[in-house]
Order: C-alpha cells, then sequence, then structure tokens
C-alpha cells in the first residue's frame, strides 16, 4: 500500500465505519494512534507515517524550508504529492479492509490536518468526517476548480490552541470562513493550550465523531 501504517481493527466484521489518522510534522504513526483506545469501537482506526524521512528522526508529509532570516516556506509540490497520497490510500484501504467507503474520517494533527483539508477539500468524494486539530487550510494545496465541486456531503471539526506558538491562532480562524464560503457543514473551537489537543478538546471531538459514525 502507498504509505506505511498501523491498525485497530473494528469489533465489526464488515461495513466498518473507517477513521485515518495523519500526524504533524516529525513525528509518526504512533503520536495519534494513542488515542484510538479512547475512540468508538465500531471505528476501524489507521494510523499512516508520512512518507518523507526526517534526520534524526521523525517524518514529514513535505518540507518546511528556513532563509537566512528564518522566514519559512512549505514545499507545495511536495504537499500535493503527499495529498494525492492519502487520497490513493483510502481507496486502498478500503479494498484492503472490511471498511465502509461512504463512512470514511480523516484525523488530523498540525501539519496533517492542513493535509487532511486538502485531501477532502480536492477529493470531496472519498471522505465524510474530518477532525482538524491545530493546522489551517492551505489554499496553494487545493485544486484549482473547488467552486465546481460537490461538498454537501463534508462535515468538518475544527480546533485550536488560543495560545498555539506554532500555528498562530488566526491562520486557524480563517478556515470556519471558508467552509462558510463553500457552504460545508463545520463546528470550530478554541482551547486555552498551546500547540496540542487539551483533554476538553478530545473529549468534543469524540462526542462530534460518534454522532457521526
Amino acid at each position: 500500500m502507498t504509505l506505511h501504517h498501523i491498525t485497530r481493527p473494528s469489533y465489526l466484521k464488515d461495513n466498518a465505519p473507517l477513521l485515518i489518522m495523519c500526524h504533524g510534522y516529525g513525528s509518526d504513526e504512533n503520536d495519534l494512534f494513542s488515542f484510538a483506545q479512547e475512540l468508538p469501537e465500531e471505528l476501524y482506526i489507521i494510523s499512516v507515517r508520512a512518507p518523507h524521512p526526517m534526520q534524526p528522526s521523525g517524518n514529514a508529509w513535505y518540507a518546511i524550508n528556513f532563509d537566512a532570516n528564518q522566514n519559512k516556506w512549505n514545499d507545495v509540490e511536495q504537499a500535493v504529492e503527499s495529498r494525492d497520497k492519502i487520497a490513493r490510500f483510502i481507496d486502498e484501504a478500503c479494498a484492503e479492509y472490511p471498511v465502509d467507503k461512504n463512512n470514511v474520517t480523516l484525523l488530523g494533527f498540525s501539519q496533517g490536518t492542513i493535509l487532511s483539508y486538502a485531501v477532502a477539500l480536492t477529493y470531496p468524494e472519498k471522505v465524510k468526517n474530518i477532525v482538524a486539530l491545530s493546522g489551517y487550510v492551505s489554499e496553494d494545496m487545493l485544486a484549482e476548480n473547488i467552486e465546481d465541486m460537490d461538498f454537501s456531503q463534508l462535515d468538518f471539526y475544527c480546533s485550536h490552541g488560543s495560545v498555539d506558538q506554532v500555528i498562530p491562532v488566526d491562520w486557524a480562524r480563517k478556515a470556519p470562513q471558508f467552509l462558510d464560503k463553500l457552504n460545508i457543514k463545520h463546528t470550530y473551537s478554541e482551547f486555552p493550550v498551546g500547540h496540542g489537543v487539551a483533554p476538553q478538546n478530545f473529549y468534543e471531538l469524540r462526542s462530534w465523531l460518534e454522532k457521526r459514525i
């Protein structure tokens, strides 16, 4: 399959709702997987590893480059490749595992959220729910004909730390307006934490998810 991954099977023998986890920059597939035991047992959970190994450890969905003045920019070409790899992986997972291809959730953190937005907004037919933690919409990673697409089945849960020192909360606050413009269902919450997921944040996303699977 396209991406290295680990799984937590569902108790359902077939047609299980599928949850795919996409970790943040410099992390790996074990990071978000710690959430798995706290999530509904009917979910078939797959945590994927980003395709670009970093030194000395960890992985990235795309490189973040710095110049001499510490300005940083994203390798958008790499990001688009990773976006398409995740989209392909969704198809492979639905063929390989006993899951319902019409009930796929993406859960991302940080860079994994940026990619989850990009996948859902480029391939809306492949995804139903998106849990977007501590990330933002990067418009340069989306398809060009976005206004012509059918997003009616998508539903987003977006959250951010109000004192996030890695990704400014102002970037995250643009997501609801962006989704509104496309008439996409969404919920947006902020929590008084930095670049991480507060317990209240986790409980809220879990209850949001339980109602939708």
